[in-house]
């Protein structure tokens, strides 16, 4: 066999516009290639095919592992995974403490910088535009929004998106249309926080005089827009090959381990700035 499989439960057309997969697979691609093995991607609609898929490469053995990603609040991925029998890595796992290896993210900790840089340079009006509020990393990074607002003494709201430019733009438009508008709006991916980007030039609402941008995973989107993203980094391809390692330590008989990813770190560029008539904290 000599095959790893990763399901993808999302629209197809997704991963020709959302580098973090493209990125992920890449890495995970560069070290299994290292050990004569190949990485097999199966894409779907829902979490239903997956499993479905999960079932025929079980009975044919048709992998020697799998990668799962996108971890569910409530999800039964993973027991279908075990009953199965199938060495199994999870990405981006809600803690480290989970019963399968896993490659684990600090999300409520990436989240808390992100919220106490937009702070620090005087924002008191945040808003966050999250992927689906049924995965893992999106509530760890709500919740963690939520908290570090309240904390810091500012107002944070919360609209739910699904990773695709129109409902980041259905989003931008409901905040900048409200009475308080948010003076800084954090995205929860690359292409959603380009949608914003071009409904606040359609609105007037001029980045980053009035209104400060800012994506999660870094991209070559926020680098190339105008002004720049400032972005909460991940090294996705460095994580790929850290999840591949992982899946040939368990391949090899080692032990279900945790791994943590290294720390998302906040770069800034031309899309955050000090709301008007504010000096940074």
């Amino acid at each position: 066999m000599d095959a790893v499989g990763l399901v993808l439960a999302r629209p197809a057309r997704m991963l020709g516009l959302e580098p973090f997969f493209m990125e992920l697979i890449a890495g995970i691609e560069e070290s299994l290639a290292v050990e004569g093995r190949s990485l097999l991607l199966h894409v779907v609609p829902d979490h239903e095919a997956e499993i479905r898929a999960y079932r025929r490469w079980g009975e044919g053995r048709l992998v020697d592992a799998v990668v799962v990603v996108n971890l569910a609040l409530e999800d039964n991925r993973l027991d279908v995974l075990g009953e199965l029998g199938i060495p199994t890595v999870v990405v981006g796992g809600p803690t480290r403490d989970l019963p399968f290896a896993n490659v684990w993210i600090d999300n409520g900790q990436a989240m808390r910088d992100a919220v106490g840089h937009l702070v620090g340079l005087g924002h008191l009006r945040l808003a966050r535009v999250s992927g689906p509020r049924t995965l893992a990393h999106t509530q760890a990074r709500t919740e963690a929004f939520v908290a570090e607002c309240a904390r810091l003494g500012a107002q944070g709201s919360v609209v739910e998106g699904d990773y695709g430019e129109e409902s980041a733009t259905r989003a931008t438009r409901a905040l900048l249309g409200r009475g308080a508008a948010p003076s800084a709006i954090i995205y929860d991916n690359d292409v959603m926080a380009i949608a914003g980007l071009r409904v606040a030039a359609e609105m007037g609402v001029p980045v980053p005089e009035r209104l400060s941008l800012l994506a999660w995973d870094d991209s070559a989107l926020c680098r190339l827009s105008s002004p720049a993203l400032s972005a909460m980094s991940l090294d996705v391809h460095a994580m790929g090959v850290q999840v591949a390692d992982c899946v040939l330590n368990l391949l090899a008989d080692g032990p279900v381990t945790s791994y943590t990813a290294p720390q998302p770190r906040l770069v800034t560029r031309g899309s955050t700035a000090p709301p008007a008539g504010r000096t940074p904290a």
